[in-house]
């Protein structure tokens, strides 16, 4: 592959450089794959507000959530003002000459938000499975059981991908639904699904709480975002966060899927829009429960201020 290139009116540069340090893939396999999988991630990504990682060469990875001065006036954009009062123009991926557009930046990693700008209420609820230090695939995908398990009881069906590193989403479409109740919901359920099996997973925020369980976290909601499907990751190897039906992931692996394999191993499968395409509606007992959870968050920075006054006074 030559250093440049054009694709869709999209000039591409040093497509010969490696995308990390340290790893054989080049510039140009970043690019060749996201064009492969444009027509799956970029419905995955349009009309929400997109966070990228990207990564230039010598420095370390940065998140970049407003689009730079020298954006081309033809990459869609809105523009949401921060709980600090600031105004961000987030980038909005609507076609394959924006996600191209993107990848020549060194965009390596991809995070649109769980709304749409045209739709201002939350469309997904994520319940994101992160397992402990040392802990195998095998330990994520028994959690990730416990959840399944929690919303058939509330009537609701979820889908799972791999996180593109060692945890699984599991993914619940959503109607239109305010952000707090969905906020809740998400609460109520990761609750639901730990208390199924509390020696294997916790819903503790804080890391040294955990007990080395699976942590079930509900943050993933409100303005959070969460790595697209297709996405690939900053992690050895370039794995991407691929779409799973429920009876593969015993015999699935999160190294199985990379920038490499992933296209091949699409082919003939539904696409994650496909596989979102019934939104629910939360029951109401499931959010009602939820409002009375206090948000992780907040819940372990009072902790925290609980710990650090303890630890003064008996010193």
């Amino acid at each position: 592959m030559t250093g440049k290139q054009e694709r869709a009116g999209v000039a591409l540069s040093s497509l010969d450089s490696p995308v990390l340090d340290g790893e054989p893939a080049t510039k140009g396999d970043l690019v060749d794959y996201l064009d492969a999988v444009a027509d799956r991630m970029v419905p995955v990504l349009a009309r929400r507000p997109l966070s990228v990682i990207r990564v230039r060469p010598g420095q370390e990875p940065f998140m970049q959530k407003n689009l730079p001065k020298y954006t081309p006036d033809w990459v869609a954009s809105t523009v949401i003002t921060s709980q600090t009062g600031r105004e961000v123009r987030y980038g909005l991926c609507d076609d394959r000459r924006t996600l191209l557009w993107f990848a020549n930046q060194r965009a390596v990693e991809y995070h649109p938000g769980l709304f749409t700008v045209d739709e201002h209420a939350a469309s997904q609820l994520v319940l994101d499975l992160d397992p402990p230090e040392g802990a195998g695939f095998a330990e994520v995908v028994a959690v990730a059981k416990l959840v399944r398990e929690a919303l058939s009881a509330a009537g609701l069906t979820g889908v799972v991908k791999t996180s593109g590193a060692k945890g699984l989403h599991v993914v619940v479409p959503l109607t239109p639904t305010p952000f707090d109740d969905a906020a809740a919901a998400t609460r109520a359920l990761a609750a639901r699904a730990a208390a199924l099996d509390p020696s294997i997973a916790t819903t503790a925020f804080v890391r040294e709480d955990r007990e080395g369980k699976v942590f079930v976290d509900s943050t993933r909601a409100g303005g959070a975002t969460v790595v697209a499907a297709y996405s690939p990751r900053i992690r050895p190897g370039l794995p991407v966060s691929f779409p799973l039906d429920w009876a593969e992931l015993d015999g699935a692996a999160p190294g199985d899927f990379t920038i490499a394999t992933a296209p091949h191993l699409l082919r003939d499968r539904p696409t994650w829009t496909e596989l979102l395409a019934e939104p629910q509606t939360l029951p109401a007992d499931v959010v009602e429960e939820g409002h009375t959870i206090p948000i992780a968050r907040v819940q372990a920075m009072h902790e925290g201020k609980r710990r650090k006054r303890a630890r003064e006074q008996r010193t």
